[in-house]
């Protein structure tokens, strides 16, 4: 809507500024600001950076304040230096975790987070209000390249809160409304019977851009064109986030919805990393953190244009500093420049996460990140992978977590997928580990038939 577009630019967020020191404007003028620069100034810009967050964890964290001899000898080099710290893997982070908190914080004035699990296991951690409002900034200087502003309607194809009572969800539904300008559609509950319904939400509330899961979007595309259906009014982008976005899904909701389709690539725990631009090249927000591809069995440095795992080095966070963090996901750096004449450096391919949509017994969509949601609030639970054979009959492989397992937890579980699907049949079993994809993920959701529905319209 355009007036609410307009108090949140012009009066929201000023008061917020004012009041609460929100810096998230002004953290995007500064990355605004190194769109002009050579790649070279960039590169100084970094390192510096680099070498004040190195100095902090040397100082200040524990897991590091090992490697004090190695860094007085090295600080004219800190990009050698950074390869003599270990790999940090999820694994070893949830197991240490108090190492990894800088010294003389209270947890309390900080905002505690989660990662959904998608790489097998939650992983829980700390950052500070200044570190998500740079992840802000970047995903809104990304947006800015389509033409959308802070406040601009969005309607989100995205996962509601499973957890919330039905006050908490009204609350959070006029949150979303009122003080962020985008309307909720959820991703749980895609029914092309509803299909007509959902569309003249969206036409009626006029949304510059669309943004959710990229199999969500895919999906919804999907029934679009197989009815013949249009949105019928113009966008700016559809932004597809969270999971891989393949080209022939990118084909598909960029022929239904008749815009440009945005990746955006980042992570609870890794910020927004890239996003893409007119020219279609994926840009690294370098200002923001330090990239390494490295082979996943050796960590040796792999060159530019081979895939390898991805290291991630937040450049900002010096609350819960995570050196050389493998987030789970192969990429591959690129040399190349890009037509748009950006300096960030090019990511030249990413394998993230790909969760799959599910088929209800009713012929409704479910968004594989549903079942996420259930596990992730569970202690019980490790890991989980839920497959689903054919739209009647699923399995779930659980693993434990020893010291917390209640079996009341897995009755709640399936009760929960059916209350999504059905009546369906499903398989449990336990099990040690999971195996990772060849991307090093573990894919929590997988649907093994196509996703077309045999029940008829009503």
């Amino acid at each position: 809507m355009p007036t609410t577009g307009f108090l949140i630019r012009h009066v929201q967020w000023p008061l917020m500024e004012a009041l609460k020191g929100n810096r998230i404007r002004p953290y995007m003028k500064e990355l605004q600001a190194t769109e002009h620069l050579s790649a070279e100034a960039l590169n100084v810009q970094q390192r510096e950076k680099l070498v004040k967050l190195l100095d902090h964890a040397i100082q200040n964290v524990p897991a590091y304040t090992a490697f004090a001899p190695d860094w007085s000898k090295m600080r004219e080099m800190p990009e050698r230096f950074l390869q003599r710290i270990p790999v940090l893997t999820k694994a070893h982070f949830r197991q240490n975790v108090d190492q990894y908190m800088s010294q003389g914080l209270q947890t309390k004035s900080l905002l505690a987070n989660r990662t959904g699990g998608s790489t097998g296991e939650p992983t829980h951690f700390y950052l500070d209000r200044p570190t998500v409002e740079r992840y802000e900034a970047a995903r809104w200087l990304g947006l800015s390249w389509y033409g959308i502003r802070i406040g601009d309607p969005c309607v989100m194809i995205w996962g509601s809160p499973l957890e919330l009572n039905a006050q908490q969800a009204r609350r959070y539904r006029w949150k979303e409304r009122w003080l962020k300008n985008r309307l909720m559609i959820s991703a749980y509950e895609l029914d092309e019977r509803h299909l007509e319904a959902n569309l003249r939400l969206i036409r009626d509330f006029q949304p510059a851009y669309l943004y959710g899961y990229t199999s969500a979007l895919h999906a919804l595309a999907t029934m679009m064109l197989r009815r013949g259906l249009t949105l019928g009014i113009p966008l700016k982008a559809v932004v597809s986030t969270a999971e891989s976005l393949h080209e022939h899904q990118r084909q598909t909701i960029a022929q239904a919805f008749d815009a440009p389709v945005v990746n955006e690539y980042g992570a609870r725990d890794g910020g927004i990393i890239a996003y893409q631009c007119k020219a279609g090249s994926m840009h690294a927000f370098s200002g923001n953190c330090y990239l390494e591809v490295v082979d996943p069995i050796t960590h040796i440095p792999v060159y530019k244009g081979h895939p390898g795992a991805l290291l991630v080095t937040d450049l900002h966070n010096t609350v819960m500093p995570r050196l050389r963090y493998q987030l789970g996901d192969v990429v591959a750096l690129s040399d190349s420049a890009c037509s748009c004449n950006l300096p960030f450096p090019l990511l030249a391919s990413i394998d993230g996460r790909e969760d799959d949509m599910f088929l209800s017994l009713n012929g409704r969509y479910v968004h594989g990140h549903y079942f996420n949601h259930i596990v992730r609030n569970m202690d019980s639970f490790r890991t989980f992978q839920i497959v689903q054979h054919e739209p009647e009959r699923l399995s779930l492989r659980l693993v434990k977590e020893p010291e917390r397992f209640l079996p009341a937890d897995e009755a709640k579980l399936l009760a929960g997928i059916r209350t999504a699907l059905g009546q369906v049949s499903i398989q449990v079993s336990y099990v040690e580990t999971i195996p990772p994809a060849s991307s090093g993920k573990i894919r929590y959701a997988i649907r093994e038939f196509p996703l077309t529905s045999a029940l008829p319209l009503e």
